[in-house]
């Protein structure tokens, strides 16, 4: 039998020309439960947590799993269980992961836009951390707690002003960047947060973007924050824990990130020879985790011949994969039973009534009106980021475990649209 594994790993390999995920041909998924459909590997999930958890031996370190990558209930379950922590960003997500069965104490609510209602609520479940990313929300997050009668412990997001080398709309650690406290500021900001009545300081934390493929700026923002907890220890501030964010890469064409491990042996050789080595670590992947578990598999509807460009329709669209529209970002795409034939070149588009609505360019294909395709590395910001446009339905979900197949989202009718929606009397 000829497996041949694809770029986002072996639980994605074809056996002879079938694409099959871990224990299960594709197509036979495609066949059950239609397309466009979102098929996630549970062992892909566990062995990339399983990198970060070797580069962590040994030491006083947690991941957090930043869920705005994928928030499907399951996907949360699988890190739940695995012992993963949460880091959230909204009312919203605070819900879903305790939906999921995490703990109060397992969640960091990070984000720059925190209201009165989604504080109260974290401070009385009381979560592990705010990472709070300006001085108007200590304020404010002080004035709910002490309503309250509480402390909220906080860590104070810097922005280092490090160039992550990634896509500027997931670049976040920049001066022109909305997030976190300038790193000059940093010092002035804590110091008020001490003096607040409603907050604890416990920690401080750095992320510089998404999509990181070089060491370098790890190195670089690291070597800020250091200098940063050294500053205000000086002023008589303790910083129990130093959280390093998240936004390590993941191949989707020829990209080389580090590994978990190998970019955490390189980070903590830095922190030990810093004198930093015994502190308690945090880090929040979300696309590292979960970007290369995931595909979308499609139907080709039309091959649509034009004078400049072909075009293959399939019925997947850009509000179900709404990266390549959002950041012109590259995704794979295969096709689920491979066969011999001349290759075309084709642009893959989907049908929403967008010319920003393509899948894939110059992409040399043999494929027929309906076969099936792989659009591979969806795993991340594609479901969490899908939408209703052109009143189209969100695709189902189903998770495999071996040869086991778990349907983890049902795929939505129009009824499920309307629902809540008010005709006029």
């Amino acid at each position: 039998m000829n497996l041949t594994s694809l770029p986002q790993g072996p639980a994605f390999h074809y056996e002879g020309d079938a694409l099959c995920v871990e224990g299960v041909r594709v197509a036979e998924l495609a066949r059950e439960h239609g397309t466009p459909l979102f098929v996630y590997s549970h062992a892909a999930m566990l062995g990339a947590l399983s990198a970060y958890q070797r580069g962590f031996a040994g030491r006083k370190a947690r991941v957090f799993y930043a869920l705005k990558a994928n928030s499907s209930l399951a996907v949360l379950q699988v890190f739940a269980r695995a012992g993963c922590g949460f880091d959230i960003v909204s009312g919203g997500e605070l819900e879903r992961v305790l939906a999921a069965g995490a703990q109060p104490a397992d969640i960091i609510f990070s984000g720059v836009g925190k209201t009165r209602r989604e504080m109260r609520r974290a401070l009385e479940l009381g979560i592990h951390c705010f990472n709070v990313e300006s001085e108007p929300e200590l304020d404010v997050l002080s004035a709910v707690a002490t309503e309250l009668g509480v402390r909220a412990p906080v860590s104070l997001r810097v922005n280092p002003d490090v160039n992550p080398l990634t896509h500027p709309y997931i670049s976040t650690g920049l001066k022109g960047n909305k997030f976190g406290i300038a790193h000059k500021d940093a010092l002035r900001a804590y110091q008020r947060a001490a003096a607040l009545p409603g907050l604890r300081v416990v920690g401080i934390d750095c992320h510089i973007g998404s999509q990181i493929t070089n060491v370098t700026p790890y190195l670089d923002a690291m070597d800020r924050i250091l200098d940063l907890v050294t500053a205000i220890e000086s002023a008589g501030i303790p910083i129990v824990h130093i959280d390093f964010g998240g936004g390590l890469g993941i191949v989707y064409n020829e990209e080389q990130p580090p590994a978990a491990d190998a970019l955490w042996q390189r980070l903590l050789a830095k922190l030990d020879a810093r004198g930093f080595g015994d502190r308690q670590l945090m880090v929040e992947p979300g696309r590292s985790l979960v970007g290369n578990a995931g595909i979308c598999v499609t139907e080709v509807l039309y091959l649509k011949p034009g004078e400049q460009k072909n075009f293959c329709i399939i019925d997947a669209a850009m509000n179900d994969l709404p990266r390549p529209a959002m950041y012109e970002a590259f995704h794979q795409i295969v096709p689920v039973q491979r066969r011999a034939g001349a290759t075309t070149v084709y642009d893959v588009v989907g049908p929403v009534c967008e010319s920003g609505d393509w899948i894939g360019r110059e992409r040399a294909l043999s494929a027929q009106p309906g076969e099936w395709l792989a659009v591979l590395s969806a795993g991340a910001y594609c479901m969490s980021m899908a939408s209703n446009y052109n009143s189209r339905g969100r695709a189902a979900e189903v998770l495999v475990d071996g040869s086991k197949v778990h349907v983890i989202r049902e795929r939505e009718s129009i009824e499920d649209q309307l629902r809540g929606e008010k005709l006029l009397p």
